[in-house]
């Protein structure tokens, strides 16, 4: 069998056996050859190997089965399914919010800001344009302002298991935020990346300038980012995964063997082969094949 549907309950005892059985049916009746599906983790998440269905007509099927439902599923090939790099954002993946939207919050200015990201996000607006118009919103604030949001910083459930386990299994993890470095650093030390980037918000006298360093780090350096890391590992994109909830998201999700789009904008949701709509980033471990009693970390 060529290729795998892999389906993950949002909650524990949310899968079940006719659930798989319904997918399997669907399946054979489209022309597939199925096999026997098999649990990763009981009653969350599990594996059905079959081949001769093109994957958007299973991915099609899965959209309509799985409507109403809290669970995610993806259409994958069986092979090489687990990956060796990891490429994800920060804000609204890999952290709860939008840290630059909670600066602005402190800074008495949290509706329109947060206004922008939102289009900027769904790529309404040009990301790197809007990202110049948030911060020069907060020209004159106080620099302890990032601070405050710097120790209320909170973990996307899933994240130091996500990490801990591709690392465990020798993959490469970058953490590549159109966000700043203030908070990249931090995180990359919380979840335990090899490596971050970030922009920068440029201080100075105890007060953000309003200005961000150039050139910005944006959806480009990204994509940049996920070849260059795969090439100086002798990998291809294929062997990445890569995960974020933005537009400027996109060409990296696009790009990457395994690429989804993390409780993501309209938008991208809609562009991409991947998706996890429900549950937390231990998803994309299951998606890669991996069993309940492999995952590691808190």
């Amino acid at each position: 069998m060529d290729r795998v549907v892999t389906l993950v309950a949002a909650v524990r005892e949310g899968l079940d056996d006719s659930t798989m059985d319904r997918v399997a049916t669907a399946l054979a009746e489209r022309g597939a050859a199925v096999g026997r599906y098999e649990w990763l983790a009981a009653g969350k998440a599990c594996d059905l190997p079959f081949t001769g269905v093109e994957d958007d007509t299973a991915r099609a099927l899965l959209e309509d089965l799985l409507a109403g439902t809290r669970i995610d599923g993806v259409v994958l090939p069986a092979a090489n399914r687990r990956k060796r790099l990891l490429i994800a954002d920060m804000d609204s993946t890999i952290v709860i919010g939008e840290t630059l939207d909670e600066i602005a919050a402190l800074a008495g200015i949290g509706e329109p800001v947060a206004e922008i990201t939102r289009r900027a996000m769904n790529g309404e607006l040009d990301f790197a344009g809007a990202l110049r118009e948030r911060v020069g919103l907060l020209a004159g604030q106080p620099a302890e302002l990032v601070d405050r949001v710097l120790s209320g910083l909170e973990l996307m459930p899933g994240a130091r298991r996500l990490v801990a386990t591709m690392r465990a299994n020798g993959a490469h993890t970058l953490l590549v935020s159109g966000g700043f470095t203030a908070f990249t650093g931090k995180v990359r030390e919380l979840v335990g990346f090899d490596h971050d980037e970030g922009n920068g918000l440029i201080v100075a006298d105890g007060q953000l300038t309003g200005k961000v360093a150039e050139p910005i780090l944006g959806r480009e350096h990204k994509l940049h980012m996920l070849r260059t890391a795969a090439e100086a590992r002798g990998l291809t994109p294929d062997d990445a995964a890569a995960i974020g909830d933005g537009a400027n998201d996109l060409p990296m999700i696009q790009a990457a063997g395994l690429g989804v789009a993390y409780h993501a904008k309209p938008t991208v949701r809609a562009a991409a082969r991947a998706r996890i709509d429900h549950g937390d980033l231990t998803t994309l471990l299951y998606y890669q094949g991996y069993r309940e009693e492999e995952i590691v970390g808190e």
